[in-house]
């Protein structure tokens, strides 16, 4: 006769106990992705700033050329 080194009970209860775990580890596996889309559309948002910001501002629908003694802050 084989004997089972478990009880079916301990089986049951270590069974359960993993089905927990993994129902906790799928709801944070969900909230991180929550996370990671927002912060993906906050970059992207930033990407478009940082491109506007970079191009040169129009005078009249003309591009200025700008002179490097413009861009010197005010106390020099």
């Amino acid at each position: 006769m084989e004997q089972n080194p478990e009880p079916e009970d301990h089986i049951e209860r270590r069974l359960t106990d993993l089905e927990i775990k993994a129902s906790f580890a799928e709801d944070l596996i969900d909230k991180l992705d929550q996370v990671i889309v927002r912060q993906q559309q906050q970059i992207d948002l930033l990407v478009r700033e940082v491109t506007l910001l970079r191009q040169p501002p129009l005078e009249g629908g003309i591009p200025r050329t700008t002179n490097a003694r413009d861009e010197l802050p005010p106390h020099y």
